[in-house]
């Protein structure tokens, strides 16, 4: 009986060793499986999706091309990279579907965290802060928020501005005009469409400062975000050179310079 128990243990102690082998082997397979960044090396090209109509990120500009801040430093890690940028305009609403597609390799537009994208995709380390802050004309009669209480805002369709609205207590009080881009929300504002717009503070600057409409800020805000890079899933090889390559561009100011020309400093919080 103790040469049979012997025997028994003997046996389960190698069938556990080989489990346990078969699992670190699967394990590595798993790793080895991730060709993100060999898929994209051997095509030649980076496809970023992005909202065309959201300056100073990523936007078409009078001569018809895309440009912004984003795209000036993808454009820079598909140089080093040695790929090419290709920048693809989608549909924001439905921006993780065309990610999951494979349409695109990633979403890097001023892209804000929240714990749903989170978990829907695989996100960079934040690049730069942000807040949801509410804009009016400079003429407005509207000084701070609860001044808003029966106004119109708009917002633009499943953004964080909209998300940040309708989880605040202002929300109940306002009539919610939705947008399908920023763009088309700041044109509703200027006409009188609407009586204020909650925005990202970052296309909120941009949009004060390079235009020649008089606006005014209100000095509350409905919270503070941060931007970064989605890619999917699985692709953990592509995301973390592109996120090392970010990295050396902190380090060696290429980042503080593209921030500089956009926003007049470097704000980026790249580590």
């Amino acid at each position: 009986m103790k040469n049979r128990c012997k025997q028994l243990l003997a046996a389960l102690a190698a069938a556990a060793i080989l489990l346990a082998a078969a699992g670190c082997g699967s394990s590595e397979s798993a790793a080895q499986g991730d060709d993100s960044l060999k898929k994209v090396l051997q095509a030649g090209q980076l496809v970023l999706g992005l909202d065309t109509e959201f300056p100073p990120m990523g936007f078409i500009d009078e001569t018809g091309e895309i440009v912004g801040f984003d795209i000036d430093v993808a454009r820079e890690v598909c140089s080093r990279l040695g790929v090419t940028l290709v920048p693809k305009g989608i549909d924001w609403d439905h921006k993780e579907e065309e990610l999951n597609s494979g349409a695109i390799d990633c979403i890097w537009n001023g892209m804000s965290v929240t714990p749903e994208r989170a978990a829907a995709m695989n996100l960079s380390e934040p690049y730069m802060n942000n807040e949801q802050i509410f804009v009016v004309l400079g003429d407005s009669d509207v000084k701070e928020m609860q001044d808003l209480i029966g106004r119109r805002v708009g917002v633009q369709v499943s953004s964080t501005s909209q998300e940040a609205l309708e989880a605040s207590a202002l929300y109940a009080d306002v009539v919610v005009v939705a947008s399908e881009t920023h763009q088309e929300n700041v044109r509703k504002l200027k006409e009188g469409e609407v009586d204020a717009i909650l925005v990202d503070s970052v296309a909120a600057f941009y949009s004060v400062f390079s235009s020649d409409q008089l606006y005014y800020i209100l000095p509350e805000s409905l919270g503070q975000e941060e931007y970064a890079i989605g890619f999917r899933k699985g692709d953990q090889a592509l995301r973390d050179r592109v996120q090392e390559i970010i990295g050396d561009m902190k380090a060696d100011g290429t980042l503080g310079q593209i921030s500089k020309k956009w926003f007049g400093s470097d704000i980026t919080i790249v580590k």
